[in-house]
């Protein structure tokens, strides 16, 4: 048995907190039971370790009641049915994955109104989720939303045909759909729901506020890749940067890790030095893209902050020296 040393991580940004996280959490556990999303008693521990509702709060921190709600929601519905992909038997199965993500697709394409007796818990708490996203989005953020969710359930059916076939992605692939398998893309779009933040699509497809939203998704993604690493190295799953890199170039897990934590800040030193380069011309419009900012650098530390601090999700800390 060999010991690694996980690197620490430091962000330059304030972490934050919504003052209505604990009536987000117990809204989590009422919607999760009724709707029968968890059905192992593994499940609902594990369930009761992560405090989802910690995460959404940390995220969007001056979100109110209601839509923190539905974003805890959606994310809680992502980590169950993530987990479920990524560790049973499913998550091996293209086919079935996507004949499910059709389903899945259909209810955000037409609005499908799904129960727990007619389509199964996961189908209905999407359903849930999407009619509560749709009473409070423009018809263009529904179209935009949805395009983020295929491409996520895409990127699931890609690491199914990888697991099927035993294929270790390559480094430059892996980069590319990593955005797209930790379906933070779509938690970006939701921005402008849930903390009510209107940006024109003009300022939003700024190359440099592009390129910012990239860096946080590879920061909060590689951030968890770091963290998840040992576990799904055990797990024999290949879809983790530091395996990546690790197979890629045939060195050692501690070097792998070195090599992800010097990306990780990497990515950490561009967000900062393209937050200075904004485009700011002193009118009303600088104040909601500094808002939209401030939410990106909210989900760097609060993903840390809830994965390190608040759970303990992924069973170690950084700077712990930790077998292998």
């Amino acid at each position: 048995m060999t010991t690694i040393q996980m690197p620490t991580i430091s962000y330059p940004f304030p972490s934050g907190l919504n003052q209505h996280v604990h009536e987000a959490q117990q809204h989590i556990v009422s919607w999760v039971t009724s709707y029968g999303l968890l059905t192992t008693e593994t499940a609902h521990r594990r369930f009761e370790k992560a405090r989802f509702a910690w995460l959404a709060a940390r995220a969007f921190p001056d979100a109110a009641l209601h839509e923190l709600c539905i974003i805890a929601d959606f994310n809680t519905w992502l980590f169950i049915l993530d987990d479920q992909c990524d560790e049973a038997t499913v998550g091996r199965k293209a086919d079935f994955l996507r004949s499910m993500m059709a389903g899945l697709m259909d209810i955000l394409h037409h609005n499908r109104q799904v129960t727990p007796e007619t389509g199964g818990p996961i189908s209905a708490a999407l359903s849930s989720i999407w009619e509560r996203m749709r009473a409070i989005s423009s018809p263009a953020w529904r179209l935009r939303f949805i395009r983020s969710m295929d491409d996520y359930f895409t990127s699931c059916i890609w690491e199914a045909e990888n697991r099927e076939a035993g294929i270790t992605p390559s480094i430059a692939d892996y980069v590319h759909m990593r955005p797209y398998t930790g379906a933070l893309l779509a938690d970006i779009e939701a921005i402008e729901i849930i903390e009510k933040i209107y940006l024109s699509r003009e300022v939003v497809e700024q190359p440099l506020v592009q390129r910012m939203i990239q860096a946080c998704n590879n920061i909060v993604c590689w951030a968890n890749d770091l963290f998840s690493c040992t576990k799904e190295a055990r797990q024999g799953d290949v879809h983790n940067l530091v395996l990546v890199l690790q197979h890629a170039r045939q060195c050692t897990l501690q070097e792998a890790i070195n090599e992800a934590a010097r990306m990780h800040n990497e990515e950490v030193a561009i967000f900062v030095a393209l937050e200075k380069l904004l485009p700011l011309k002193g009118a009303e419009a600088d104040y909601e893209l500094l808002r939209y900012i401030s939410v990106l650098r909210s989900w760097i530390t609060g993903n840390y902050d809830w994965s390190v601090k608040d759970t303990g999700r992924y069973g170690i800390g950084v700077g712990e020296v930790v077998a292998a």
